[in-house]
């Protein structure tokens, strides 16, 4: 018998990643899956990556805010973009804690990588195998691209996260496809959904017949403490986060509201500063 702690999509939420933990040891996992995203744009920066080298991880691949924090890090982001500058600033924050050589370390991890369990075979990618950003697997994707999770290479379950919903649909040939959903920011396009926003994960139990049960958890965490940490810390761009957090509003893409934040809070001139003294 194996049980194991799916983690997907943490965003640097301390306090919600502390409830999970709690919660997985309790029900009594045995190790751990992650499956990237896990630092911005929340309080966590070094705290967070030493709790997880505490944990018995078996596999890890590569998120996409990994790799936009690699390049940050490099300055391979364009300036001129509020949402990039949302990014950059973000990576000034890690980096205040983080080293180069721990985003390279971060930056490593493998896009898709698989896991046997007796005769079925499971994928494990951030979002698709080969492409580990985008739209093309949220809800209403198409069916051919939730196919390239489990043809490409072959796999009878895959798991994905990355779309920040408890998700389980199959593919055409039949095969299981698994989402955990977010630790540190749930996503529903639902108003009434969105109410409840609890950190979410997911915790799978094989045995030597196969998958014997999915079990997709809810759990709660004191949302209040994890927006007063940011406030201790100063977390840039408040605002967006308590967004998140409360209301279940993402604005990570809206231009207009990045700029404005950036201009009437000062990041601007902290950024351009920072840039200007490590460039």
């Amino acid at each position: 018998m194996t049980k194991i702690a799916v983690l997907s999509d943490i965003h640097g939420n301390t306090r919600a990643l502390e409830a999970v933990l709690a919660d997985a040891e309790k029900a009594g996992a045995e190790e751990y899956w992650l499956l990237g995203d896990i630092l911005m744009p929340g309080t966590g920066r070094k705290n967070i990556l030493r709790r997880l080298e505490d944990l018995p991880i078996t596999i890890r691949v590569l998120g996409n805010w990994e790799e936009s924090l690699w390049r940050a890090a490099h300055r391979k982001l364009d300036t001129s973009r509020p949402s990039h500058r949302y990014l950059l600033r973000q990576c000034q924050y890690i980096m205040e804690e983080i080293s180069l050589d721990d985003i390279e370390a971060l930056q490593a991890f493998p896009m898709h990588t698989h896991r046997q369990f007796g005769n079925l075979k499971v994928g494990i990618s951030h979002h698709l195998p080969d492409k580990n950003w985008g739209r093309e697997l949220i809800h209403l994707g198409k069916q051919e691209d939730f196919d390239r999770l489990v043809t490409n290479p072959d796999c009878d379950i895959a798991i994905y996260g990355h779309i920040h919903q408890q998700f389980l649909r199959y593919g055409s040939g039949g095969q299981l496809i698994l989402n955990p959903g977010s630790i540190g920011q749930p996503f529903f396009l639902s108003a009434s959904l969105r109410e409840d926003l609890r950190a979410q994960y997911m915790i799978l139990e094989f045995d030597d017949r196969g998958l014997k049960d999915i079990d997709f958890r809810r759990v709660d965490y004191d949302v209040e403490s994890e927006l007063q940490l940011a406030r201790d810390l100063k977390l840039p761009y408040y605002e967006v986060y308590y967004e998140s957090l409360v209301n279940g509003i993402h604005h990570t893409h809206n231009q207009d509201l990045l700029h404005e934040i950036a201009q009437s809070q000062g990041h601007d001139v902290e950024l351009d500063d920072w840039l200007s003294r490590n460039s």
